[in-house]
């Protein structure tokens, strides 16, 4: 339950953050968040792995999105994407272990599809972001975040060795 509340704090504060013209208290709340996270997991190796391939991931496609002026983000600097968006996304990934432990491959393609798009919905109403093409931004963000989110959950799995993850098993300390 901390893991889920701990996202949903750095969701919030980059978002606000963004809103305001002031993206850094949100990024510093998604690295402290990751760094608890990551001290206390029990999988910090397939925790580093999700981080670093949703990093590389986000700076690939948010980064794209706003260079085909599809999305235009808040608070941004001349980065690929902004670093508020790619902390979110590092915070996002240390979620696959632990709080979206019970996700699978195959739920996971269907909470991405609806549940990225929602979340951009979301920060553009708060005024994070603005999607300028919104019929294509919405589709992008349905498809990138239903393969993202399933090849996140093939890595955390690959990542611990092929282990399904059981958070809520006798004795799990998560």
């Amino acid at each position: 339950m901390a893991n889920f509340a701990g996202f949903q704090i750095a969701w919030w504060a980059c978002v606000l953050g963004a809103v305001h013209g002031a993206p850094w208290p949100g990024v510093v709340a998604c690295v402290t968040f990751v760094a608890l996270q990551w001290l206390a997991s029990s999988c910090r190796r397939a925790d580093a792995w999700l981080v670093a391939c949703a990093v590389l991931t986000a700076v690939a496609f948010d980064g794209s999105l706003a260079q085909l002026g599809w999305i235009d983000y808040r608070g941004s600097i001349a980065l690929p994407a902004p670093a508020w968006i790619v902390a979110l996304w590092a915070a996002f990934a240390m979620t696959i272990n632990h709080s979206l432990a019970w996700l699978r491959p195959g739920m996971a393609i269907v909470l991405g599809a609806v549940g990225g798009p929602m979340a951009y919905l979301g920060a553009e109403r708060l005024g994070a972001i603005e999607l300028i093409a919104t019929v294509q931004a919405t589709i992008a963000l349905a498809i990138g975040w239903a393969i993202a989110t399933w090849a996140l959950t093939l890595v955390a799995r690959h990542a611990r060795g092929g282990a399904v993850s059981r958070p809520f098993a006798v004795g799990s300390s998560r």
